[in-house]
């Protein structure tokens, strides 16, 4: 779709169902409908209005983070919510109600959208806000674009003073020690999140880095933004990533600051983006692929006995992850429908794929999540049967009676039961 006054390009009479698609920077099958079409949505590219004075900027759909970033941070507006790349479109931001280290001060992306046109297949384009079809507004916030196409969006942005972020870097030895450190650096800091050695055991087990930083207020040294200057060019036959280099690749990380604080100044793209330096950086798990498992837990007890009890199990069935992600969420509450982030602990795996005994563990991970009445993130998952979501997201019917008939994703059917689904 080029123009954002067009029809929709689907054909008349058509019973196959579309699904737009963004920048395929979702991990699952959320992006993908394997028994229809893709409506590629990059074309709708352009910048509609920016209010400089304001910070409130309306854009098309296919526009990317990044191109928004390029031409706000020189007026001194950032996104209010940024993901770990900033490769995503805006719809994608919207669809998947998108959060980032900043969810216990600002929460999700959804909460900052002001407005944004709906093409829906029946040949209506609704206007929805928080004042206008609020209803379809809620369902298309963390809608996985099962609502209709977001031709474009408005969004109030956050004002900054300059491009470079100061970071605080502090060693921790284990989960109670990044519970500590977690719960006041929330109070002074807007971005806080922890890497994690999954793949510690014994003393070690549950030691990280806390990383907390702001959005400096008086630097004015100029910092230059990272170059790329790494890319996996093929696909691998095998992964680099296996139980031996994981292991040494989490211990060798643990140890490269020497001091228990560290503190820097860098250029935002340092903070927010570093996996967006390796370009391809996903093949080096080779053609067997990797999963990234993102569960929320409770935020009390309950929710730190599950934590250490997935990590624990993990360690007894040879998880292989040398990218785990701890953040506790704050309390302030998306208006999507079924938006993943709540007030809780969320944990982030990047799963190297170990044939069948993968899929066992991560059947057992989500026993564990459903059981303290937890929920898996649908825009990082691939498998997760229908069971396990409709517990995660007991409004999922009230999405479906909202769903565009004519849209349709793998990820939906499979859970709905059409595709494996339980």
């Amino acid at each position: 779709m080029n123009w954002r006054c067009q029809p929709l390009p689907i054909p008349a009479g058509s019973e196959v169902s579309w699904l737009p698609f963004g920048n395929g920077r979702s991990y699952g099958d959320v992006c993908l409908n394997r028994e229809g079409l893709l409506l590629d949505t990059k074309p709708l590219d352009r910048f509609i209005s920016f209010d400089p004075k304001r910070g409130i900027l309306r854009c098309e759909s296919g526009v990317l983070l990044d191109d928004i970033l390029a031409v706000t941070v020189p007026h001194g507006w950032f996104p209010p919510v940024v993901p770990g790349t900033r490769f995503v479109t805006m719809g994608g931001a919207i669809a998947n109600d998108i959060h980032g280290k900043n969810h216990h001060s600002a929460g999700t992306f959804g909460c900052h959208l002001r407005r944004f046109e709906l093409a829906r297949s029946d040949g209506r384009r609704l206007r929805c806000s928080r004042s206008e079809n609020q209803e379809l507004f809620n369902a298309t916030i963390g809608g996985l674009g099962l609502t209709g196409l977001i031709v474009w969006a408005e969004i109030s942005l956050k004002r900054i003073n300059n491009q470079v972020m100061d970071v605080e870097v502090i060693r921790f030895a284990n989960l109670g020690d990044f519970f500590e450190i977690s719960e006041y650096s929330d109070l002074e800091y807007e971005y806080t999140v922890a890497w994690l050695d999954s793949m510690a055991r014994g003393k070690k087990f549950g030691r990280g880095h806390f990383v907390r930083g702001n959005h400096s207020a008086c630097c004015t040294k100029p910092i230059a933004a990272p170059k790329r200057r790494l890319s996996i060019p093929v696909e691998l036959p095998f992964s680099l990533v296996n139980r031996t280099t994981a292991r040494i690749f989490n211990s060798l990380y643990y140890k490269k600051q020497g001091r228990v604080r560290s503190t820097a100044l860098v250029h935002y793209e340092s903070f927010f983006f570093p996996l967006d330096s390796i370009l391809h950086w996903n093949r080096i798990y080779g053609s067997q692929g990797f999963l990234q498992y993102q569960c929320l837990l409770p935020p009390d007890s309950r929710g730190k006995d599950a934590l250490e009890e997935l990590l624990t199990k993990g360690a007894q069935q040879g998880l292989v992850s040398f990218l785990g992600v701890l953040k506790v969420f704050g309390n302030k509450l998306s208006p999507g429908l079924l938006s993943f982030p709540r007030p809780g602990i969320t944990l982030a795996l990047d799963i190297c794929i170990d044939g069948d005994n993968t899929f066992r563990l991560l059947d057992d991970f989500d026993s564990i999540v459903q059981t303290v009445g937890g929920a898996v993130y649908p825009c990082k998952d691939a498998r997760m049967s229908g069971t396990a979501f409709r517990n995660y997201y007991p409004q999922f019917a009230e999405l479906e009676r909202m769903r565009d008939p004519k849209i349709n994703s793998s990820f939906w059917r499979r859970i709905s039961g059409g595709e494996n689904g339980q």
